[in-house]
């Protein structure tokens, strides 16, 4: 058996369609077809991944996604037929591994399982061998950041980041006046093997600036053309 996964779709048509394509490869399915039915499976029983619509009845499935956050770190592939970067940030920043929009190819979804999979059973053992690694303080000039206890700061004011945001910082801070392609932060925020747009890496870099550079009146973020981003102090 490849794993179990618990499919939250309100179209019962495309549900027994992944249904019968994932049993088929091997993985355990159970389904549910509302937020609500969801969340109670998703609390009750250890899934290894869920596939989650984001438009579903009694809660809607980002609703579901940030509730089963706070309660486990069980993978989530949103399926979605809004294609918005900002949608897409949304789902993310939320808490999921990947998205993927609906109408989608098979292929493309199984793939997508796979690599989260792979990626879960990776985060599993780096958890396991140095659980100490990330911690610790980064700096550049009056910009903090503090991987302990998740808190960025720029000369005492405290900077309030999304998840991705922070992974986002915190990388560029662990290169400091590095530049890092488009590919690199992506991978490194993302996940190793992400499949999607990259143009999600300027989005978090764009709210970043909002947050750092527009607040207080500073140039740390910079755009290397054809390259990538480099912070440095100024």
């Amino acid at each position: 058996m490849n794993g179990s996964i618990l499919i939250v779709e309100d179209e019962e048509k495309l549900a027994r369609f992944i249904e019968l394509e994932l049993t088929h490869e091997g993985y355990a399915v159970r389904k549910a077809a509302d937020g609500r039915a969801a969340l109670s499976a998703a609390l009750s029983e250890d899934f290894d991944l869920i596939l989650l619509d984001i438009m579903l009845p009694e809660i809607n499935g980002l609703e579901v996604l940030r509730r089963l956050q706070n309660e486990k770190p069980t993978p989530v592939i949103l399926l979605t037929a809004r294609d918005s970067v900002m949608d897409k940030v949304a789902g993310l920043d939320a808490g999921a591994v990947d998205y993927i929009t609906k109408p989608f190819a098979i292929e493309e979804l199984l793939a997508r399982i796979r690599v989260a999979l792979k990626n879960k059973v990776r985060r599993s053992a780096q958890d396991g061998s140095a659980p100490e690694a990330e911690e610790g303080v980064l700096t550049c000039g009056l910009l903090r950041l503090d991987s302990k206890r998740r808190d960025v700061s720029y000369d005492g004011h405290r900077i309030e980041l999304t998840n991705r945001e922070f992974l986002m910082l915190k990388t560029l801070l662990e290169n400091k006046d590095i530049v890092l392609s488009r590919d690199t932060l992506l991978e490194r925020v993302c996940g190793y093997d992400y499949i999607g747009e990259t143009n999600i890496v300027d989005v978090y870099v764009r709210h970043l600036r909002s947050k750092i550079d527009e607040t207080f009146g500073v140039k740390m973020l910079q755009t290397v053309r054809g390259a990538g981003y480099v912070i440095r102090s100024e």
